[in-house]
């Protein structure tokens, strides 16, 4: 079995901020698949596992806040005794440019500090990173107000090929085809 882990922030305020990229791709994939409403599990929402290229794939969307977010996870993991290679991590990076997404099978959190509470809490770096662009902020606005802002209407109407692209992603990764990790750019996007 394997996890698919979008990390973000619960409560409305945060309904299409860039923070949230990594729920907007659960939100994506469990549509697409026709999941339906989650299970309030985990500190979070939790779709069970269905087959997607031949694997059992459960989704998580922590509620624990980004900064906790490795609690949801690993209790998760655990739970269903799933190695951290076989749990994809989902989230945001301000050195992406938005249409980017980036896959890697392990490395550092980059500073992301969802990702540095699964790895402290998982105790490896070995733990696959889906890293979707949402672009860096212009000098005169702070990372964190960035972060939190809301995705632009132009963002959001490409959105789709984002979700689109992530499933690509997804796709390779759970077929093995993932490697030393790849880039990919939504089409016919040009970034502002």
């Amino acid at each position: 079995m394997k996890l698919v882990a979008g990390l973000g922030n619960p409560g409305p305020e945060y309904v299409w901020s860039r923070h949230n990229a990594g729920w907007l791709a659960i939100d994506s994939f469990t549509e697409r698949k026709g999941l339906g409403e989650p299970r309030m599990k985990f500190s979070g929402a939790f779709w069970p596992a269905s087959q997607i290229e031949g694997e059992s794939v459960a989704f998580l969307k922590p509620f624990t806040y980004m900064n906790l977010s490795g609690k949801s996870v690993v209790e998760a993991a655990r739970y269903y005794d799933i190695a951290p290679p076989d749990v994809l991590i989902i989230f945001d990076d301000a050195a992406i440019p938005f249409g980017c997404l980036r896959y890697r099978p392990s490395g550092s959190a980059g500073g992301h500090k969802g990702m540095i509470s699964v790895i402290a809490l998982f105790g490896t770096l070995d733990i696959p990173r889906l890293r979707l662009g949402i672009g860096g902020p212009p000098e005169h606005i702070r990372m964190k107000d960035w972060a939190l802002g809301k995705i632009p209407g132009e963002q959001r109407d490409v959105w789709p090929d984002v979700g689109n692209s992530a499933w690509e992603a997804l796709s390779r990764w759970l077929r093995g085809m993932s490697g030393q990790g790849f880039t990919l750019k939504i089409a016919g996007f040009r970034q502002a």
